[in-house]
């Protein structure tokens, strides 16, 4: 029998015995009732809390990402939440109440924005910066009241505003944008001539940006030139914004030659002084392409979309939108094909080239005026799954409508016929000036009055030529209703008839009612008529009245004696003499005997007929 060894430098293994307790430090009393740590797990360090600073920052840029999405209600709900929790409903420090004062400005709310105004530099307030005076100037320029915003600025120029405030440039440029905005250059050029010094201050370009953007909005583009003028008698020098404005001003007055000569001198001044910020960019661009476009310049286009590629800018989707569209408006739609096709091969390996469904709809258009109707139906069926963005419910319409127009202008008649029926039945209304209502036209006469899909009014009993004192209603059994009348004690009337004629004490017409505008049970029914009467002479044809009730969206007219007014106005002196509404002419729709011969003689109402059974 042979003896193993034990290998060496190892030692036996210890018989299993009690083992000794180890010490352990005495318990203090406020663990003495925790409960046991279990065996072999650490314990988790406690979280500590965020200081009262950085809840105040995640506020901040929740109230910032909320503004973007115009949720305003939310906003309040929240910082309301932050009060009651900070410090037992202490007070938020100015950062934060100016990000607030910048979303109730951004949602339009201005009376908010001044309420939240005087709480912050109220004696229980945070208290108000510059930046407050600068928000709230913006908000009033956006909002029109400009006597409230200069006020401000007359207390900040004498030092008598709570927060000593100064007067800066930044701070009267938002006041000055937000006028430029809304087009006011009247009053933008006063406020630039009261606070000229101030303005001045740095010699910066910005202002006279703001001014020649100004200009743009005034529909007086060309007076951005002079402005150019004043920068280089001024001494400065214009950077690329300066020459991005010059072109889009020249390219809204249709001086498309002065563009281009702008853009010439952009990058002459680029090279002459080594500036690579001088260079054009994709707005540069952007903009000469979409004047290009308007004045069909095909050659200077394809210049420009050369020029494009070859240089070293990066094309964004909004760059290729712009060639696609001017290469359609120059009728080259191969060339708006082949920059359709750099998209989506470049949109494999960058996702924001993808294009959007106006891409695809203005392709689309061309191709429906041709009558290409594969090519259209093409491009209805990528656009889902290829374009980036929501398709809005008008993109869908519209698509079903050029593919109805490539059918008619393709001779496929039962096609189109097959679309306008789904798309009558899926529209409440259209107008015949649209796109589907030139293709109904087109496919209504070719189909016929007998298979017409819209079942259109027919009134054989009206002849338009007739006046319109033949068909009207005695103003008396229009039953009108007292101007002064609660709208709570007539309510049952407008169950039935849905406009009713309104009289003063004098019996003169001063107004109708709409069904559709009595929203207040105890107003006055004056209160919520849509001002004076529409008004016409008896001598006034029944397609003329009819015309005037559908471009005005009223259910009725006054019929007054020809030789009281002019056309379209209403004296109170004049009295009415009857009403035409579209009820009535409804009441003349329906089957027709041409040997019936009941229709009223001239200077008789058709109401004082006798009414025939339905």
């Amino acid at each position: 029998m042979m003896l193993i060894r034990p290998p060496r430098f190892v030692s036996p293994s210890p018989r299993p015995g009690p083992r000794e307790p180890r010490l352990r430090r005495p318990l203090d009393a406020s663990r003495i009732f925790s409960s046991p740590r279990p065996p072999g797990r650490r314990s988790r360090p406690r979280p500590q809390l965020a200081s009262p600073s950085t809840d105040l920052r995640r506020l901040t840029a929740r109230i910032v990402d909320l503004t973007r999405r115009r949720q305003l209600a939310q906003i309040m709900e929240e910082v309301e939440a932050t009060r009651r929790r900070v410090r037992g409903g202490g007070l938020l420090n100015t950062i934060v109440m100016n990000a607030v004062l910048e979303a109730c400005v951004r949602c339009g709310d201005v009376d908010r924005a001044l309420r939240l105004f005087e709480e912050m530099r109220g004696p229980n307030g945070c208290g108000v910066d510059g930046v407050s005076y600068g928000i709230l100037l913006k908000g009033l320029g956006i909002a029109r009241r400009i006597d409230e915003a200069f006020e401000i600025l007359e207390s900040i120029e004498k030092d008598s505003s709570i927060g000593s405030p100064r007067l800066s440039p930044h701070l009267i440029c938002g006041f000055l944008n937000a006028l430029i905005e809304a087009g006011d250059m009247r009053r933008a050029n006063a406020l630039v001539a009261r606070f000229r010094k101030v303005l001045y201050e740095g010699h910066s370009v910005l202002l006279y940006n703001l001014l020649m953007k100004g200009y743009i909005k005034s529909n007086f583009p060309l007076g951005a030139l002079t402005v150019k003028d004043e920068i280089l008698r001024q001494g400065l020098k214009p950077d690329r914004l300066t020459y991005n404005t010059i072109i889009s001003a020249c390219v809204k007055s249709a001086e498309i030659d002065k563009a281009i000569r702008f853009l010439e001198d952009m990058k002459e001044e680029a090279n002459k002084e080594s500036n690579p910020e001088l260079l054009p960019d994709a707005v540069t661009y952007t903009t000469l392409l979409k004047g290009l476009g308007n004045n069909r310049d095909l050659y200077s286009v394809l210049n420009i979309v050369v020029e494009m590629k070859s240089s070293l800018i990066s094309l964004d989707r909004t760059a290729y939108t712009a060639m696609v569209d001017a290469l359609l408006a120059c009728g080259s739609i191969d060339g708006a094909l082949c920059v359709f096709g750099d998209i989506i091969k470049h949109a494999g390996k960058n996702k924001d080239l993808r294009p959007k469904p106006h891409l695809y709809l203005s392709i689309m258009r061309a191709f429906a005026t041709r009558g290409d109707v594969d090519m259209v139906m093409r491009l209805n069926k990528r656009m889902w799954p290829d374009s980036v963005g929501a398709i809005s419910r008008a993109a869908k319409e519209e698509a079903h409508e050029l593919l109805m127009e490539a059918a008619i202008n393709n001779n496929q008649i039962d096609l189109a016929r097959g679309l306008l029926r789904q798309i009558v039945n899926e529209k409440e209304c259209f107008s015949w000036t649209s796109r589907v209502g030139l293709v109904a036209v087109k496919v209504e006469s070719l189909s016929g009055f007998t298979n017409s899909l819209l079942t259109p009014h027919i009134f054989p009993q009206i002849i338009l030529n007739d006046p319109v004192e033949k068909y009207m209603v005695p103003f008396q059994e229009s039953r009108p209703l007292p101007a002064d009348l609660i709208l709570r004690k007539a309510v049952m009337r407008f169950l039935k008839d849905r406009a009713v004629p309104l009289v003063d004490d004098w019996g003169g017409c001063v107004g109708i009612v709409h069904r559709d505008d009595c929203t207040k049970l105890d107003a006055p029914l004056l209160s919520m008529s849509r001002g004076p009467p529409l008004c016409v002479p008896t001598s006034t044809t029944v397609e003329h009245v009819i015309d005037l009730l559908l471009r005005e969206k009223s259910e009725m007219v006054i019929v007054v004696k020809s030789g009281n007014m002019y056309e379209g106005s209403y004296t109170s002196s004049s009295r009415p003499l009857g009403v035409f509404s579209l009820a009535i002419l409804w009441s003349f729709t329906g089957d027709y005997d041409s040997s019936e011969s009941d229709i009223p003689d001239a200077g008789t109402s058709w109401a004082t007929r006798p009414k025939q059974d339905a």
